[in-house]
């Protein structure tokens, strides 16, 4: 059973009726990247200034029709904290987007002078790691890796505080399609992604929300339309959806800057499988930031155009196809007054 302080928190980040419509505005290289672009400049020249800007752009934008939103500490917080509305929920990003990269697989870290502690101290109703995992990593960096998101389970656990686990596949560096973007590894196989969702499905490590990819490269998913290719599709979400039903874990999906209609298409299969909402960035503010910035009030409008069309739309779809969240508290053993006290370990 999950304790109180983690379903009062999963709630948070929930809509009135229990589903996960969530933007997530964490993101520091695929960002830095659009404003560049934008700006016709080299990531390196992208400003501390132009971070702040940017994501205060996409909070006074699209937080009101968020049911919660993904911030990190080094820009989001101190770019919009004010302007996050009171009823939308707060997920907090732990990990430092410098992984570090080694022959054998990648190493997540948390980011310098930040814990889950201080998630919990800002007011944060979520803790959120990314955790570059591949189950054919050495064997060293595999256990790097679990050890580091079970030691923040442990954090999680301590502080009470619900834990959001994101898993990415990624390429090796001898990989002919080696890259370190964000964006969909080329050479994503389904095995992949399914046996990284079954290991950290483990009570060991005290995840209570899922993040997660697509096992199939989002981008070519067939139609879901009853034929061979949308059934063997299928398949590999119905997959992942049972892990979750049987570990206990809701899950959403993460949009990972597929286009907005290969997204709509890719939710299509996640929610058939159980997938209770999604966490999504890119799809729905990638065009506005990377086509107007550093014209606020383009950005804006573009935002509030077509990126609310497509936050709204996803929205309306999560709420008719997605089974919705709801906490559930067992008080079977509350007999007399002072029980719950000195039974809340």
């Amino acid at each position: 059973m999950t304790t109180i302080g983690k379903s009062r928190g999963l709630t948070r980040l929930a809509d009135a009726d229990g589903h996960f419509t969530m933007v997530a505005l964490d993101q520091r290289p695929p960002l830095i990247a659009a404003i560049a672009k934008a700006k016709a400049i080299a990531p390196a020249e992208v400003t501390f200034a132009d971070m702040i800007a940017a994501k205060r752009l996409l909070v006074k934008a699209l937080a009101h029709d968020a049911s919660s939103m993904l911030f990190d500490p080094n820009f989001a917080i101190p770019a919009a904290i004010d302007l996050l509305p009171a009823r939308t929920g707060l997920i907090v990003t732990l990990e430092e987007h410098r992984f570090e990269e080694t022959p054998g697989g990648r190493k997540s870290r948390s980011i310098d002078n930040w814990s889950v502690e201080k998630i919990r101290r800002v007011g944060g109703d979520a803790v959120k790691v990314l955790a570059w995992y591949r189950p054919d990593a050495t064997a060293e960096v595999i256990a790097h890796q679990k050890a580091y998101v079970r030691a923040v389970g442990a954090e999680c656990r301590r502080h009470d505080i619900p834990y959001v686990l994101e898993l990415l596949v990624y390429p090796f560096p001898d990989s002919a399609s080696h890259t370190t973007d964000y964006v969909e590894s080329p050479d994503k196989r389904a095995e992949l992604v399914i046996e990284s969702v079954r290991e950290f499905a483990k009570p060991e490590y005290g995840v209570d929300l899922y993040k997660l990819e697509t096992p199939l490269p989002g981008a070519s998913l067939p139609a879901p339309d009853g034929s061979a290719a949308a059934r063997e599709a299928a398949k590999e979400f119905e997959t992942i959806g049972a892990i979750c039903r049987d570990a206990g874990i809701p899950w959403v999906m993460l949009s990972g800057g597929v286009a907005p209609d290969q997204f709509e298409r890719v939710m299509s299969y996640s929610y058939a499988a159980g997938a209770r909402g999604f966490l999504a960035g890119r799809t729905i503010w990638l065009d506005a930031v990377q086509s107007h910035f550093p014209d606020e009030a383009k950005v804006l409008a573009a935002l509030r155009g077509d990126g609310l069309k497509r936050l709204q739309a996803l929205t309306a779809q999560a709420r008719e196809k997605a089974e919705p969240f709801q906490a559930r508290y067992d008080f079977d053993g509350i007999r007399r007054e002072g029980d719950f006290a000195a039974a809340y370990a």
